[in-house]
């Protein structure tokens, strides 16, 4: 099952060791090719299902609304299910985690009103919510020193490939459409109709993952926590773990709100920067058209930043050390993201600002898959990690509102787009809180995990 820490980190891996990699990063990787879907589709989606233009206010207040409680259902799934991975075991909870977010997707393509819309997205939301914590508990029980840093970075990177493989998916539907293969206003339902392939995933982790043999010697030595919650109580009850609990959750909760309550809104700052830019030399339906193909471009060179800034994490976590890796990746996500909303004035700024922005952000991503498991006992490690991952969504539903809040009321007078620079630049104080947790927190570089 396990290897010696010093080998190369690919050699030597059985064939049931990449199996769990398969079967656990790519429940991860179609999990945020699920996230990365529903953020595609929502608009055009409730459009649709309201019988309104997408530019209808009544269709921009569903949308946020369904977002919110989206991220809610992802919240109370990662804290439920995590739990009870730890009490009933992490491929059994990955199993049901992934069918329930697959049959909810599923389920939304066959949606006829906007309120059974809003309910499955909530159902698949819980789904989505138990997978990281279970994907990184497994896959950390299974592989041992550099090897479980490289399997563990590789899970994050594999997010990147789901979120490419979802605006790759948008776009091969955008196009079936524009040739009168599917109709234009359906082309949302196609979309969620993909979020069923996991499914597969969901039979080859029920019929070939085993627990880990961590997780099993507590079953057989009857140390496995009581009840199905009960491993919060382990998690309070031990000095250490309340610490490190606390720590990751502040690491998590500055990451998260970052990406999610920041970085997810330059897409509003591309749209106003790009469509202004080409509107001086181009008609408006041709600017709109050319700013959406320059929005797309930059979102393809942020997710290889993304993953660029990954590697570069898991070296310096390597080679330094896991806290400054954590803090140098906060420091330069406040910096890049706060000159990103300040200075991108056209669509070439965008291509090398983004980009940047792309591998500052999602660097601490990796961070949080190798550094989690490594906080916490075997008793509660799903818990842990599930615990502190989803608490930031909770923290960055309150951030959209916060950044609503300082864009219309605090910055509000301002023209347009500078309301939007101005809230993001002042809420780039969150990665000052990663930097923070990560001087906190204890190094476990060259440990092993705590069994």
């Amino acid at each position: 099952m396990s290897q010696p820490a010093d080998k190369t980190w690919w050699r030597g891996n059985s064939a049931y060791q990449w199996l769990v990699f398969v079967v656990a990063g790519g429940a991860w990787l179609f999990d945020n090719l699920d996230q990365r879907l529903f953020s595609l589709a929502r608009v055009p989606a409730i459009s649709n299902l309201l019988r309104l233009p997408s530019s209808n206010l009544a269709v921009q207040d569903f949308a946020k609304v369904v977002t919110a409680l989206f991220l809610i259902g992802w919240g109370l799934g990662g804290l439920t299910l995590g739990a009870m991975g730890d009490r009933f075991g992490r491929v059994r909870l990955l199993v049901i985690s992934v069918l329930i977010y697959s049959v909810g997707t599923g389920a939304t393509a066959l949606a006829q009103s906007a309120d059974q819309f809003l309910v499955l997205r909530v159902i698949a939301g819980f789904g989505i919510g138990g997978v990281f914590g279970l994907a990184v508990a497994i896959i950390a029980e299974n592989f041992t020193g550099s090897t479980r840093v490289a399997m563990l970075a590789g899970l994050q990177v594999l997010s990147v490939v789901g979120n490419i493989g979802a605006a790759l998916t948008k776009m091969g539907f955008d196009g079936l459409a524009g040739g009168g293969t599917i109709p234009q206003d359906q082309v949302w339902r196609w979309l969620f109709g993909i979020g069923t392939l996991p499914i597969v995933l969901a039979v080859a982790a029920a019929l070939w993952l085993r627990e880990s043999e961590a997780w099993l010697t507590l079953k057989r030595e009857r140390q496995l926590p009581k009840g199905p919650l009960g491993s919060y109580a382990v998690l309070l009850a031990d000095k250490r773990e309340r610490r490190n609990l606390a720590i990751g959750a502040m690491l998590a909760l500055s990451g998260v709100v970052g990406l999610w309550g920041i970085g997810e809104y330059a897409t509003d700052l591309q749209d106003a920067v790009f469509t202004a830019y080409y509107k001086a030399h181009h008609p408006l339906a041709e600017a709109k058209q050319l700013a959406q193909q320059a929005r797309n471009l930059a979102y393809l060179l942020q997710m290889i930043g993304a993953a660029t800034g990954m590697a570069l994490f898991t070296w310096v976590a390597n080679v330094w050390g896991r806290r400054p890796a954590f803090m140098i990746g906060f420091a330069a996500a406040g910096i890049i993201t706060a000159g990103v909303y300040g200075w991108m004035e056209t669509p070439a700024d965008a291509y090398w600002m983004i980009p940047l922005m792309g591998v500052a952000q999602f660097s601490v991503f990796a961070g949080f898959s190798i550094y989690l498991p490594e906080l916490f006992g075997a008793r509660s490690r799903g818990t842990g990690v599930s615990f502190c991952y989803n608490l930031g969504r909770f923290a960055a539903a309150a951030g959209g509102f916060v950044s609503a809040a300082l864009t219309t009321k605090v910055f509000g007078g301002y023209p347009s787009p500078l309301p939007l620079r101005y809230a993001a630049m002042v809420m780039c104080v969150v990665f000052a809180v990663g930097v923070f947790a990560a001087w906190l927190g204890p190094e476990t570089r060259g440990k092993e995990l705590v069994d």
